[in-house]
């Protein structure tokens, strides 16, 4: 028994190791964007960040479809049912086809509008409509980036999508000096670059799916299959129902925090970039983790299941624990990094060291939110992270900026609060066992 458990922590860290390496790398190739955007002063960091909580919203459809091909594609795989992968992914070949070209239409419409809707400040709305319409012009490859990547580490392949994005994040960053200061095109050269690295990352993650035996998509006459079509909307849904409360919440957060003026919100939008790379290794295990925990359920092994669920929850809360402490020591000169402004570096600061204390409650969230996709029960985090997000974060906000008038410390309190809720309310089922019956009720979906 303990060799087994010895063996499950190691393909845990296995394959979780390939995407925190790639998530850091990527987080620290797009440091060096928003730092190369910085230098051109507060108005071009405000123009690109303005509309960043509009990108996460979108990112969210392809993000919710890739948690039902990782749940479908990794309990066929523990089954060894490869004809039913293979039926998956041409499927999801259609999918990404659908949200691509309807987020892309979608976005660029609207493109003039969002900076509006977001309270932006006069000057940058137009910078900041012409970034958002560059960049979402080429959605489609970005929902091809993200859909079939998830395809891949179903079946245990986390290096192929690690390269492929850490690739195309250099190339960002080399296109970016091109573009900004080379050829002076400012907010709008760092827009290209990031529409061209979308669009090679795209392309060469469809082929990574192609080149692999057990996820190469069915050639021939395409037909929609309805089981596979409700089994993954069942799952898909919940999840972006999820991400849409919490994305929205984002954005009316955002836009609260944008309306207290141009530094504050500069300080707000580079501080959650700063943060970004210390909770990103709880990403990394919570994708290990629901790929695991699809396969312990293909495979019907129910004692596989609790140790997955232990050693992931074990690990993810110490990690974080650890990112946590260095936010915490470092993070000045982390904001230094971003901006020369000692005033956005002063407020930065002083929020960043707040939500430090919160990572190891982040991360608790974020790994119990991949054992309950693992298991297709995306309703649960759907309940709790909306209640969260809306009940606590937004509703203490506005009375923050609104009514008290309070500074950007007590704003990023709301957002601590909603921290713990989020990671309490997820756990404490998974810690009781409530789960197992979760396991059977999923075994009965897939058999």
């Amino acid at each position: 028994m303990e060799q087994e458990k010895k063996e499950n922590l190691k393909i845990l860290i296995t394959l979780a190791i390939p995407v925190i390496l790639e998530q850091i790398l990527t987080t620290l190739l797009q440091y060096v964007d928003t730092a190369m955007v910085g230098r051109l002063g507060a108005q071009a960091t405000a123009s690109v960040s303005q509309t960043v909580t509009v990108n996460w919203l979108i990112g969210s459809v392809f993000g919710a479809v890739g948690v039902a091909v990782t749940a479908m594609v990794s309990s066929a795989y523990g089954a060894k049912d490869y004809d039913k992968i293979k039926r998956i992914t041409t499927q999801v070949v259609f999918y990404t086809l659908v949200c691509g070209l309807f987020t892309t239409l979608a976005a660029t419409v609207l493109s003039p509008f969002i900076p509006v809707w977001m309270q932006a400040s006069v000057e940058i709305r137009k910078s900041a409509s012409e970034y958002f319409f560059i960049i979402s012009s080429v959605l489609l490859f970005r929902s091809a980036n993200m859909i079939f990547a998830s395809a891949l580490r179903a079946v245990k392949d986390t290096r192929t999508p690690m390269f492929i994005n850490m690739g195309a994040n250099i190339l960002n960053v080399i296109l970016n000096y091109l573009l900004i200061y080379t050829a002076g095109l400012g907010v709008r050269g760092a827009a290209i670059a990031t529409a061209i690295s979308s669009v090679i990352s795209g392309i060469l993650m469809f082929c990574a799916m192609q080149r692999n035996p057990l996820l190469r998509a069915q050639t021939g006459k395409f037909t929609l299959d309805r089981t596979l079509l409700k089994e993954s909307s069942n799952i898909a849904l919940p999840t972006l129902a999820t991400s849409t409360a919490s994305c929205l919440g984002h954005i009316v957060f955002a836009s609260l925090v944008s309306s207290m003026g141009t530094t504050v919100f500069a300080a707000h939008s580079i501080a959650l970039s700063a943060e970004t790379i210390f909770y990103l290794p709880g990403y990394g295990l919570r994708s290990a983790t629901s790929t695991l925990i699809g396969i312990s359920v293909g495979e019907d092994n129910r004692q596989k299941f609790i140790t997955i669920k232990h050693q992931s929850m074990v690990v993810t809360v110490l990690m974080m624990a650890f990112t946590g402490l260095t936010l915490f020591l470092f993070a000045r000169p982390i904001m230094a990094v971003f901006t020369p402004d000692q005033n956005v570096i002063a407020l930065g600061t002083k929020v960043l060291r707040l939500i430090a204390i919160s990572e190891p409650l982040y991360g608790l969230m974020i790994v119990s939110e991949g054992i309950y996709y693992g298991l297709g029960k995306a309703n649960i985090p759907f309940f709790i992270e909306t209640t969260g997000a809306w009940g606590i974060r937004i509703v203490f906000s506005v009375i923050c900026v609104n009514f008290l008038h309070t500074s950007l410390f007590e704003v990023w309190l709301c957002m601590f609060a909603d921290n713990a809720f989020r990671a309490l309310a997820m756990s404490i089922p998974l810690i009781a066992g409530k789960d197992r019956k979760y396991f059977e009720q999923r075994r009965q979906v897939i058999r």
